[in-house]
């Protein structure tokens, strides 16, 4: 396990003015890959309020049915992924060779870049597969770089302790000046898991172009009047004023608190391709039907 760093009063940061909950967003029960059963939470209508990033799906089952056919070979052009495991084992191989394993509290951070086919298998037979895939868009400039890939262990990511209990893990960006594992110039994005006890307040800084918001996995939480209930994805709203976000819990609660500086760049999707315009993405199914996707 790594350690645990404890901050003091004057370490942790302090927002004047939160932002507040703009919409309430119930995920879309669906499944995907081989009939793996998910909630996508963040789908593709939110994705030009929510620049830069394109979908977030969040899974949990303690039923193999539900998990074990897993997401075989499939292509991926124009954006990153982040997956995040809660819990369970999660095998990865993609088409140069790499390969890898997921397991409890780990991170995969790819980089599609100009394209690769990988796939994500469970490497378990039983037990709870719980945890969220985040795909992040790379700008225009970017999309046909190499691709590229690291696994974080469970104690690669950092994590500190507030003096109110709350313990928070810095998988991106950074908190109370903690750095995070990854770090990313152009979006910039903050990708936080915060475990918050009853009673405690979370305030997290938010630069004031950022887009952000937060999914609730554990409990409920509160932000200003409004109450975040159980698997519901909050979008915080953008005021000029606003430096950062206070979350309060009554009970205990656990919450991912994600953000990013958006693109501004026109979004073309089509499935596992995000480019910037049509002719694009029929370049990416003409590369990827001719052998040509995967350098």
């Amino acid at each position: 396990m790594n350690q645990v760093m404890k901050l003091t009063q004057l370490e942790s940061e302090q927002v004047q003015l939160s932002r507040a909950v703009e919409q309430l967003v119930v995920g879309q029960a669906t499944s995907d890959g081989a009939g793996v059963k998910l909630t996508r939470v963040l789908t593709q209508p939110y994705q030009y309020r929510l620049d830069p990033f394109l979908m977030l799906d969040a899974f949990g089952s303690d039923n193999p049915d539900e998990y074990i056919a897993g997401f075989p070979d499939h292509p991926h052009r124009g954006f990153e992924t982040i997956t995040y495991m809660l819990e369970g084992k999660m095998r990865h191989r993609d088409s140069a060779g790499n390969e890898g394993l997921l397991e409890n509290g780990g991170v995969q951070w790819m980089t599609a870049g100009r394209g690769v086919i990988h796939s994500e298998l469970p490497e378990q037979e039983n037990g709870r597969m719980e945890g969220f895939q985040l795909w992040l868009n790379l700008a225009a400039k970017d999309k046909m770089c190499p691709a590229w890939y690291r696994d974080f262990k469970s104690n690669e990511i950092p994590e500190f302790e507030t003096q109110a209990g709350v313990k928070v893990r810095v998988i991106a960006g950074q908190s109370h000046g903690i750095q995070g594992a990854m770090q990313r110039a152009t979006t910039e994005p903050l990708y936080l898991d915060v475990a918050i006890p009853a009673g405690a307040q979370f305030q997290q800084y938010l630069p004031a172009d950022a887009n952000a918001f937060i999914y609730v996995y554990r409990g409920s939480v509160s932000i200003g009047e409004q109450q975040v209930p159980l698997q519901r994805m909050a979008i915080l709203k953008k005021w000029p004023s606003a430096d950062g976000v206070k979350v309060l819990a009554h009970a205990d609660a656990k919450f991912i608190l994600i953000a990013g500086r958006p693109l501004g760049e026109t979004i073309a999707q089509y499935g596992p391709f995000v480019m910037n315009s049509q002719e694009e993405i029929f370049k990416a199914i003409d590369d990827f039907r001719n052998g040509r996707l995967v350098s």
